[in-house]
């Protein structure tokens, strides 16, 4: 009865930080979110200096290619591309969120993203994980994208 009792508890714990989890890293998205689409600098603070990057270029015959970068080339090229944006107002509005807890800590957010520039609706997916000082960070982003120059970039 006392080893039912301690797993019952335990497990009431683990989903209550689940649930905790669920909802930090989703404030830390939606912070995200606002802060991209005013392009704030701050955008670059939630990256994890080692976040895996990847595009996902979706090729004119429908073809998928991954295109790996590490965090120091993404941020310089978003440092870049942040000009042209504010200019043509570019905005990514995110639908079919959901937060998926990977572990403690540790949870993945897909969506369905909407480029303000076209009707595309691209997938994407951030996978946050909390740091020691309490901050969510992302640690993997992936974003499908018709852009080929990105294709210049895959190995």
């Amino acid at each position: 009865m006392k080893k039912l009792l301690l797993t019952l508890l335990f497990m009431f714990v683990s989903l209550s930080v689940f649930a905790d989890d669920k909802q930090e890293a989703l404030k830390a998205f939606n912070s995200y979110t606002t802060a991209a689409n005013n392009y704030s600098t701050e955008i670059f603070s939630y990256y994890s200096p080692k976040a895996k990057i990847i595009r996902q270029v979706i090729t004119p015959d429908g073809k998928l290619v991954d295109v790996l970068t590490d965090t120091s080339t993404y941020i310089t090229q978003m440092k870049i591309g942040q000009t042209g944006a504010k200019i043509r107002n570019y905005k990514n509005n995110y639908t079919n969120i959901v937060a998926t807890p990977i572990s403690a800590g540790k949870v993945k957010i897909s969506s369905v993203r909407h480029p303000s520039v076209d009707n595309d609706s691209l997938k994407a997916y951030m996978i946050f994980q909390k740091q020691q000082n309490g901050k969510w960070v992302i640690v993997e982003e992936m974003m499908q994208t018709r852009q080929q120059i990105f294709l210049k970039y895959a190995k």
